[in-house]
């Protein structure tokens, strides 16, 4: 039984900086995920992939974070990061990890996909 678990949420005042957590467990037969990523969710709002890595550690960044986030993995601790410099306020939103067995083109336009792993979410608000 996979699960994902996020940490690091917070508040934070516009120009801070915030790292997120997404502790990975479960995934007993070792094989890894194609690819994982961080999405997010503002209230009255859809679901926006944030950033993907993929098992080459091929990066994409959404064009909202590209130059201000940056995503990584550590494979020997099972955990994913989000790494957030320069927040502004329109990033306060409720934070996802995800992962799944397809390529990550495939993982970021099918946000709904019924395959993806979802962690619980995490909140941040920059203010």
């Amino acid at each position: 039984h996979v699960q994902l678990v996020e940490s690091g949420g917070g508040s934070v005042q516009a120009g801070g900086s915030m790292t997120l957590s997404c502790a990975e467990s479960g995934n007993g037969d070792g094989s890894g995920y194609r690819c994982t990523g961080w999405f997010r969710q503002a209230p009255g709002k859809e679901r926006e992939w944030v950033a993907t890595i993929d098992s080459d550690t091929k990066t994409h960044y959404a064009d909202s974070v590209n130059g201000r986030f940056i995503i990584s993995g550590d494979n020997a601790r099972h955990t994913l990061y989000l790494q957030m410099n320069n927040l502004k306020p329109e990033d306060t939103a409720t934070y996802y990890c995800a992962a799944e067995g397809r390529d990550c083109l495939l993982f970021r336009l099918l946000v709904s996909s019924p395959s993806k792993h979802w962690g619980q979410g995490t909140q941040v608000t920059v203010s």
